[in-house]
């Protein structure tokens, strides 16, 4: 019903990429840009222009201009509806930028990055206003493609990838961002844009931004991992499957195997179970059968009766 709800009502995508474009944008913006750690792609480029303009250029302005070509990229090889999401992706999280920091012009009163809090973080507590970066940048590029949108850059390499190669966005950003983190810290000590902090630390903790980034994209593309599934084999699978749907009240279902080793038929079960029910599983399983083989699984999303849904 969801998945038919998306397909009907396309304004849904379009709002979980705003919102995603919101929440990226206020991580680099508002956390990024005056700590001076790049998150790569096209907003560490257009963040090493704005440094070097002596912050006379708009980061966000920046990145829309760099993205225009990559835009025509993605149009070619990603279809002229994937470039409707990606145009609108990359423009509405450059004015985001430029509107939280107050650089749209009669706007110039926002400037999120003054406040209180993000300058206390930038003074006392720099890690975690990295870390609250990273997590904004990571949960919001997240939302953007797994509502089928991208915000060019790195990001619409990473697309591209995904869709003929199957590799995971985050790992491809990962890779991708790496050069770039480095070209841009070498920019910032050539050019002593950093005063404070040398050029290297920034690098450092722009090479931790991109690890945490890229892990929440896929945690919130994949799901987190709420769920074990357990294969079990043993000669007691009936008293086992029978623990498992009364005293845990969850569903089995046996598979008709044949061991190669000693070349016996049996029954191996399957069942699934949330985190919590795992350990009392495994002792169900060690009280019934000790020498019993079970393997266990990560399951990222689990559709049916007890365990949540999601789109």
């Amino acid at each position: 019903m969801a998945k038919k709800l998306l397909k009907k009502y396309p304004v849904i995508d379009y709002f979980f990429i705003t919102l995603g474009s919101a929440m990226m944008a206020i991580g680099i913006g508002i956390f990024l840009v005056d700590a001076r750690v790049v998150p790569g792609g096209a907003s560490g480029l257009a963040m090493a222009m704005h440094y070097l303009s002596n912050n006379t250029i708009p980061v966000g302005m920046m990145v829309w201009v760099i993205n225009i070509p990559l835009f025509l990229w993605g149009l070619k090889v990603l279809g002229k509806r994937f470039g409707v999401r990606t145009f609108y992706g990359f423009t509405i999280s450059s004015f985001f930028i430029d509107f939280f920091r107050g650089d749209i012009p009669g706007l110039g009163s926002v400037r999120l990055q003054d406040s209180q809090t993000v300058q206390d973080l930038l003074k006392n507590d720099f890690l975690f206003l990295i870390l609250v970066g990273a997590a904004l940048l990571g949960a919001g590029l997240g939302l953007i493609f797994k509502f089928k949108g991208t915000t060019a850059g790195s990001d619409i390499v990473a697309a591209i990838m995904q869709k003929k190669f199957g590799v995971k966005p985050g790992q491809a950003i990962m890779f991708i961002d790496f050069f770039v983190i480095a070209l841009a810290g070498f920019i910032i000590d050539t050019k002593d844009l950093s005063p404070d902090r040398p050029a290297l630390s920034l690098t450092f903790y722009a090479i931790f931004l991109l690890f945490i980034s890229a892990r929440i994209i896929d945690i919130i593309i994949d799901g987190f991992d709420y769920a074990r599934m357990v294969y079990i084999i043993s000669d007691k699978y009936e008293e086992i499957s029978h623990a498992i749907m009364h005293d845990l009240s969850r569903g089995a279902t046996a598979l008709k195997t044949r061991g190669l080793y000693k070349n016996v038929e049996r029954e191996v079960l399957t069942t699934v179970v949330t985190m919590k029910e795992l350990g009392q599983l495994q002792d169900i399983i060690k009280e019934i059968d000790s020498d019993a083989f079970v393997i266990i699984s990560n399951v990222h999303e689990v559709l049916g009766n007890g365990f949540r849904r999601r789109i």
